[in-house]
């Protein structure tokens, strides 16, 4: 029986432009189902035509990615998050919104993008829905500035996604009641197994980030490679990956408040 869920993916990237359907249909022999994220308005518009080609499976997140903050102006943005109000039932969550201090050095569009992603954070509060947070830099930086302004505008529900912090970082996120999320380059990276070893199974989740962050380095991801997280998450725990699967399928369903078809 299927079981395994990527709950972060971006199917209507262009490394798919290809064979996008193809993916999505063997993506469906192992998956019960993905969620793809809207980095921007066009990309959220075409998230949507593919969820609607594909009911029950593909799920949407639309957001605004730290690194297009720069490029929209104020109206552009609003214009955006009405778009999203619109849709409002067609969604499961906001985001990626957050902060990226890789690609981003510049000290006033760091402030612009901590306005962007209060402002974003707000239309979630006031849809009722959760946010899917990008929170990426040197060091630890980004996450705990992320996680001081969820908290502080009183976020119930997120998930940080991609989770490149320490094991102890991870801890305190998940003692704030918010998710962690682990990608299929667990399998190259000893912090992120030690995170799965030891938050709690309550807060974890699984994805992708495909096309990007592939089990093998310089290969395309595709959603179906979800399924090492779920074989790292199990060893490290000394669990049986059926028990990961139940947990993780719990985890998706109170955060994005989903009931997936048995």
């Amino acid at each position: 029986m299927i079981e395994i869920i990527d709950i972060h993916c971006h199917l209507t990237f262009e490394q798919y432009d290809e064979d996008r359907e193809q993916v999505i249909e063997d993506a469906k022999k192992v998956l019960k189902c993905v969620v793809t994220s809207g980095v921007e308005p066009e990309d959220a518009k075409y998230a949507l035509e593919l969820a609607e080609m594909h009911e029950g499976f593909v799920f949407v997140t639309p957001g605004l990615h730290p690194i297009h903050v720069a490029s929209r102006t104020d109206q552009e943005i609003g214009d955006y998050e009405e778009f999203i109000s619109e849709n409002k039932r067609r969604i499961v969550g906001i985001g990626e919104i957050g902060l990226d201090y890789h690609w981003v050095r510049d000290p006033l569009k760091i402030k612009r993008m901590k306005e962007v992603l209060v402002e974003f954070l707000g239309l979630a509060k006031e849809l009722d829905l959760p946010v899917v947070l990008h929170l990426r830099g040197t060091g630890s930086e980004a996450i705990e500035d992320g996680l001081k302004i969820v908290s502080d505008e009183d976020i119930r529900k997120a998930v940080f996604h991609c989770f490149t912090g320490k094991p102890q970082l991870a801890e305190q996120i998940c003692e704030e009641g918010y998710y962690i999320s682990l990608p299929a380059s667990i399998v190259r990276s000893k912090s992120m197994r030690k995170v799965a070893r030891r938050v709690p199974i309550s807060h974890l989740l699984t994805e992708t980030d495909a096309p990007y962050l592939s089990p093998t380095e310089e290969e395309r991801n595709v959603p179906q490679h979800v399924k090492v997280v779920y074989e790292e998450i199990a060893r490290q725990r000394k669990i049986e990956v059926r028990e990961a699967e139940a947990e993780i399928e719990r985890n998706f369903e109170r955060l994005f408040g989903v009931v997936l078809r048995g």
